[in-house]
């Protein structure tokens, strides 16, 4: 899940200007069904010069400035409306009426397809009018407050981020009034067929809260489970920095697969919100995005913190209370995605601005969120929390960037923090460690081990975990290194029998070959893979449609009877043709945990040339098209099992450690 990108955008590096900023007062009315908006806003702006904007394809009724019309004429530029106001010595009103058709709901669109459609749709089951679309007056920088009054057939229900005034039904009409007083760019519109579960809560922190399920009718009985969920992680993230910073939290279905974090809500897919796991994993990080995203704001010129920092607080941390292997499964996630990471596709963290594609994501939740974790293995969990607790104080509700959240754990450790921050955010890649050579000696009652650590040419600082496997049991050495070549040495009172580098992984590192075992991800980032058909007819036209959700490019397709491509590669077809290929490349067979199982199966290997390779095989065409929705979410498995649809079995190849034997 992720906030939304516009939202991280917010204008407000200039915050202490907003005493001056513009107010905007705004009523929608919508009718779903037909797809029509027809609205009018009152903008309150500044004496600065400012431009308003408005999507071109609404027809605009009347403009008028401080209640006189043809006072401000508008452009046509870039599919925008546009009209400049100079600047003057007093406050303007700006009256803006207009009207227009939305685009169809479409609920085929993919998770990946939804990142980056900000359009404004609307249907019965479902409109979603972002601010990014221009669906109203937007301004070029940030408003101190808005209020939005949303007019909808009774049938429907509408909310916009913010808090609930009222809200009625009278004539055949549903209409809510909502108020939002923090700065805001501009405003996102949901409306749905939703059935309401109202809760009014105070936290055990004392913060009165109203909470809300907006649910489509087929998932309305999950509402009170998750506004059960919603207290528990404003209580949590309450003790851990601060107050929670809204007067309402809500969750709301979306016909489509969405995935946004606004103030005060999150949108979510209905399939989403009907896995059983959710309340417990990705809806703690949408809360916590109240705090980091939408609480403190991204200063979207210096790189996006709070993706990484939300997914550190809430998914990470939901693994370590379950267990010291489950927060090293992730981590191995993390490590084995970014070894994955085709180097063209990598990025400074400092770059990190929104995610797009599954490669951003690797740098701007993942990396980051290591990032976090080896600072809080750096200067400890006191000062760690010390310092997110110092950030949230000072930056509530302005735009922060990384340098603030330095400065704020700086003063928290009292300690100079620069070389940490500098190599992880602004250097690309991570270091490539090496444990060359070790051995031990009997010194006494004691025994001497010597180690050669190796990186790259311009060398990481870095404090790495040794591990001593000893006759009585192992222990951990940390030692520091901050050349391309280094020795280190200590000392130990048992037998020592080998010697291994951060078999734990507890640093952001590229993954020896042996650590990183294969996983479908490869393929599926690399934009250099191509696809051969291992198949005709019915099923290679569904194979080409897997093949074009899987990969995040246009898939260059090759034919079954051709060299094989000198470039990472993903073969599709029927069972017994894709076994029969292999065997004519010299590949290594199916392998035994997908040999089997299932209507189709997915497995990734490592060809001798070192290039990816990703095998999908179905029993028929149906069983292959019944591929194009869930395969694209397992890119972290090496291997996977389907019954039609369904995940059967999955799983990883082993990881090994690099490792030297000292007996």
């Amino acid at each position: 899940m992720k906030a939304r990108a516009r939202a991280l955008a917010l204008a407000l590096a200039a915050a202490p200007a907003l005493a001056s900023a513009a107010q905007l007062e705004l009523e929608a009315t919508l009718d779903p069904a037909g797809g029509a908006l027809r609205a009018r806003a009152v903008l309150v702006v500044g004496r600065a010069a400012a431009e308003i904007s408005l999507a071109a394809r609404f027809a605009v009724d009347a403009v008028a400035l401080d209640g006189r019309r043809d006072e401000l004429a508008g452009t046509l530029r870039d599919g925008l409306h546009v009209w400049r106001l100079p600047a003057a010595d007093r406050e303007r009103r700006v009256e803006i009426a207009w009207h227009g058709a939305l685009d169809p709901l479409d609920e085929t669109l993919s998770h990946r397809d939804t990142l980056g459609h900000a359009r404004a749709v609307a249907g019965a089951r479902g409109s979603f009018l972002p601010g990014a679309a221009r669906w109203h007056p937007v301004l070029g920088e940030a408003l101190e407050g808005y209020r939005v009054t949303i007019d909808v057939p009774e049938g429907q229900r509408a909310l916009v981020a913010g808090r609930l005034l009222d809200e009625r039904v009278s004539g055949g009409r549903y209409r809510a009034r909502f108020a939002y007083p923090h700065p805001a760019l501009d405003i996102d519109l949901i409306a749905g067929p939703y059935r309401i579960e109202d809760r009014e809560v105070r936290t055990a922190a004392g913060s009165a809260v109203r909470l809300r399920t907006y649910f489509h009718p087929e998932i309305a009985p999950l509402g009170p489970g998750y506004l059960d969920a919603v207290l528990g992680y404003l209580d949590r993230y309450e003790a851990w920095i601060g107050a929670y910073p809204h007067t309402e939290f809500s969750v709301v279905s979306s016909p489509t697969p969405t995935g946004f974090g606004m103030p005060s809500l999150t949108y979510l897919g209905i399939d989403v919100l009907r896995l059983p796991f959710i309340r417990f994993t990705s809806l703690g990080h949408e809360v916590l995005h109240n705090w980091w995203g939408n609480g403190v704001h991204v200063d979207p010129a210096q790189g996006n913190w709070s993706e990484g920092l939300t997914t550190f607080m809430a998914d990470y941390r939901y693994q370590e209370e379950r267990g010291a292997q489950a927060a090293r499964d992730l981590r191995l996630a993390w490590l084995r995605d970014f070894a994955a990471l085709p180097p063209g596709e990598d990025r400074p963290l400092a770059q990190f601005v929104a995610r797009h594609h599954g490669a951003s994501q690797i740098v701007g939740y993942h990396k980051a969120a290591m990032t976090f974790f080896m600072l809080r293995e750096l200067i400890g969990a006191q000062a760690f929390d010390a310092g997110l607790r110092e950030f949230w104080r000072a930056q509530r509700f302005r735009a922060a960037s990384w340098g603030d959240l330095q400065r704020a754990f700086e003063q928290a450790a009292r300690r100079d923090l620069s070389a940490f921050f500098a190599q992880w955010l602004e250097r690309t890649g991570a270091p490539a460690l090496r444990l060359v050579e070790a051995r031990a000696q009997q010194d006494g009652a004691s025994w001497r081990i010597t180690a050669t650590l190796a990186q790259d040419a311009v060398p990481y600082r870095l404090r790495v975990p040794l591990v001593v496997r000893t006759d009585e049991g192992a222990h951990t050495e940390l030692v520091d290194v901050q050349s391309a070549r280094e020795s280190v040495a200590f000392r130990t009172t048992a037998r020592p029998r080998a010697l291994e580098l951060d078999p734990e992984l507890r640093l952001f590192r590229r993954l020896a070959p042996g650590e990183a075992p294969p996983i479908l991800r490869q393929a599926m980032l690399d934009p250099a893979t191509a696809v051969v058909l291992v198949c005709g007819g019915d099923a290679a036209r569904a194979a080409r449609a897997v093949a074009g959700r899987v990969l995040e490019h246009a898939p260059q397709v090759h034919a079954a009877a051709t060299e094989l491509p000198a470039v990472p590669v993903l073969a599709i077809g029927l069972a017994a043709e894709v076994d029969a290929w292999l065997a004519q490349q010299g590949l290594a067979p199916r392998p035994p945990e997908v040999a089997a199982q299932g209507s189709a199966q997915a497995w990734a290997a490592t060809r001798r040339d070192g290039r990816a390779l990703m095998v999908v095989s179905a029993r028929d065409a149906a069983a292959l098209e019944a591929l194009a929705r869930p395969l694209p979410h397992y890119g972290r498995q090496s291997w996977i099992a389907f019954e039609g649809a369904k995940a059967v079995a999955r799983g990883v190849w082993p990881s090994v450690p690099q490792r030297v034997r000292l007996d």
